[in-house]
């Protein structure tokens, strides 16, 4: 058992990640493993996978590690809180929420969107501990950042994790989202779900019409619309997300269209609007 562990734990540890994510869209570069897997291997995979991301994190005594319900039996892909970073020395906290992907067939895209995940969370740690040193040198202050995610949808065909990163202190927030094909075990990535680059210009406009029409709706809602800082337009990789009922929802993070008392702004795409463009009706209903 110990060698079949060992062995496992090097091949995880060598699992070439890619540079970029895009290369699992639109067709499935993978062929189908058999569902009948043997459980004993799964055991033995999870705990392999335990094992290295201990060895990584503990490097640090600071890391508070958690590990809660990890399924290891049963074929659903799940996503839960593998560990927790924890600081605590009064005016500098931060707790940071560490998701892993688990029951994934397609490994390959299983560990690069894990290892992300991980790096992304340990950078986060090394930087509030950096700053939190700098602070204390140059006298004191308060300082706070909180990492964690949502589970935007998860339904038979459709898991997206919310990201987020709020920093306590002067209310800054940022999320980030990962929208996953649970039945081909695919990344959906924005440009993938149309045929060209003229979904932009369609999405464009619809949000320009839903902010204006929230405005003139509620005077407590304001965008930037005109002038050097008004909205333009989305970003081809813009961040979004599959809503449970197959909708299309777009997102802005904080600051980005909007004032700061706004929050994060979401806009759910009606379909009949990017209908004739999309590359096939899978995904958006």
């Amino acid at each position: 058992m110990d060698k079949k562990l060992e062995a496992l734990r090097k091949e995880y540890k060598n699992t070439p990640i890619p540079d970029e994510l895009d290369f699992i869209v639109k067709k499935a570069l993978k062929q189908k493993k058999k569902r009948n897997v043997n459980m004993m291997k799964r055991l033995i995979g999870v705990g392999a996978a335990v094992l290295i991301f201990i060895t990584g994190v503990n490097a640090s005594p600071s890391l508070a590690n958690t590990l809660s319900g990890v399924p290891i039996f049963g074929s659903l892909v799940k996503v839960i809180t593998f560990t927790e970073l924890k600081v605590d020395e009064g005016t500098a906290k931060t707790e940071i929420k560490v998701p892993v992907i688990t029951n994934m067939e397609n490994k390959t895209l299983e560990s690069t969107l894990n290892k992300k995940y991980l790096e992304e969370s340990k950078k986060l740690y090394k930087d509030f501990m950096e700053e939190m040193e700098s602070v204390k040198e140059n006298g004191g202050g308060h300082l706070g950042v909180e990492s964690g995610y949502d589970i935007k949808t998860d339904n038979d065909q459709i898991l997206a994790i919310g990201r987020y990163v709020v920093s306590t202190v002067n209310s800054y927030s940022e999320y980030t989202y990962d929208t996953i094909d649970k039945k081909n075990e695919l990344l959906i990535t924005l440009p993938s779900l149309f045929k060209d680059d003229s979904y932009i210009n369609l999405i464009n406009e619809n949000i320009k019409e839903q902010m204006r029409s929230q405005m003139e709706a509620n005077p407590d809602k304001f965008y930037w619309l005109d002038g050097e800082l008004g909205f333009k337009t989305i970003a081809k990789d813009q961040s979004f997300y599959i809503n449970d009922k197959g909708k299309l929802v777009i997102v802005f993070n904080k600051y980005e269209v909007a004032p700061g008392y706004m929050g994060v702004c979401e806009f759910t795409i009606p379909t009949d609007v990017i209908s004739n463009v999309l590359a096939s009706k899978e995904y958006i209903k």
